[in-house]
């Protein structure tokens, strides 16, 4: 299924790298950034998550959270963060609940193999819980950039 702007976002609840639950519909009245990546530690993935940790204290300033999601285990997740000092909460989405609620767990293709896994999407999301934004064929060096462009915008 397909999830369009203007629609409510699918609330999941999930587990974070210090397995502490998180759902998603304790969020309202903030801007949430869901960004879906396909795994943790791996190049584009790290830049993405970098990057973001860099502009992290931009996004607490336009009263807005950030969750990184992938069906990656808790375990994982912690190393990760902890390995690159990120800021924001990383989400373990080993049964797939969230990512296959926005449609991010596709089948892929890579050297002629065909596999399922998670396609780098994001969603961000108003404090009422409408998407506002979708993401898609993100590219992670300048994903924080462009999501603080446009919440700034949303938010004047």
């Amino acid at each position: 299924m397909k999830l369009k702007i203007g629609q409510k976002s699918p609330n999941f609840s999930l587990s974070d790298q210090n397995n502490k639950t998180h759902k998603l519909s304790n969020y309202k009245n903030k801007w949430v950034l869901l960004y879906f990546y396909p795994k943790d530690s791996t190049p584009g993935c790290t830049k993405e998550a970098c990057t973001i940790a860099e502009a992290y204290p931009k996004f607490k300033k336009l009263n807005s959270t950030v969750f990184g999601i992938s069906a990656d285990k808790i375990e994982s997740h912690k190393k990760f963060a902890t390995k690159h000092k990120l800021p924001f909460v990383l989400l373990a989405d080993v049964d797939r609940i969230a990512t296959k609620a926005y449609g991010v767990w596709t089948k892929k293709k890579m050297m002629g193999h065909e596999y399922m896994g998670i396609v780098r999407t994001s969603f961000l999301i108003d404090p009422k819980g409408k998407i506002v934004k979708i993401y898609e064929k993100v590219k992670p060096a300048i994903h924080a950039d462009e999501v603080l462009k446009d919440l700034k915008e949303l938010t004047k």
